[in-house]
């Protein structure tokens, strides 16, 4: 928004290089999104959310994109959690749109083959869930850290900004066995 952030701290060069540059006319906030067939924008999450995957970065960013792509699915979160041999491995959440019809494990194959499609079998995606919804801000950012810490065993506080207080509940179980196949 104007005037919210006109410069970087004694460092006016840094901050056209870095916000106004690669999209003129655009102030580049570091965020990736989608846009719907509607025109509707998504704000996915940060740019730099990679993940250390045998020593390959890979944007689970980029792999939410081809979830979204799919047209049996309406949401979807990536996270990376630990892995013993490859460091970070990523697993992915998908809520389906409204009277989708494709059989539950046939869309998950359907979802770890387009991955696999667009990235290779570097991303080692091999496992997405289907859920009711994601655990998310009452803004309607993701809480993909919190789903971190759950998926690396971790302890978590839950936001006070969060919309449903109770989907912890219902996702705690899912995210944990999903982080240990």
């Amino acid at each position: 928004p104007p005037g919210a952030l006109p410069t970087l701290y004694n460092n006016d060069e840094r901050y056209i290089e870095g916000y106004l540059t690669k999209y003129p006319g655009y102030y580049d906030t570091g965020d990736s999104g989608h846009i719907d067939e509607d025109g509707y924008v998504s704000v996915m999450g940060r740019n730099d959310d990679v993940i250390n995957t045998a020593g390959h970065r890979l944007s689970t960013g980029g792999m939410e994109e081809i979830l979204l792509d799919h047209p049996d699915i309406a949401d979807a979160a990536v996270i990376g959690v630990n892995d013993e041999l490859k460091g970070e491995v990523p697993i992915g959440f998908v809520v389906a749109v409204a009277g989708c019809t494709t059989d539950e494990s046939d869309l998950r194959r359907e979802l770890v083959e387009r991955v696999r499609q667009e990235l290779g079998p570097v991303a080692s995606f091999k496992r997405v869930a289907v859920v009711q919804a994601l655990p998310k801000t009452r803004s309607g950012k993701i809480l993909r850290g919190t789903m971190r810490r759950i998926g690396n065993g971790q302890d978590y506080s839950i936001t006070p900004t969060i919309e449903d207080p109770t989907i912890f509940e219902r996702l705690e179980p899912q995210i944990k066995v999903l982080a240990q196949e």
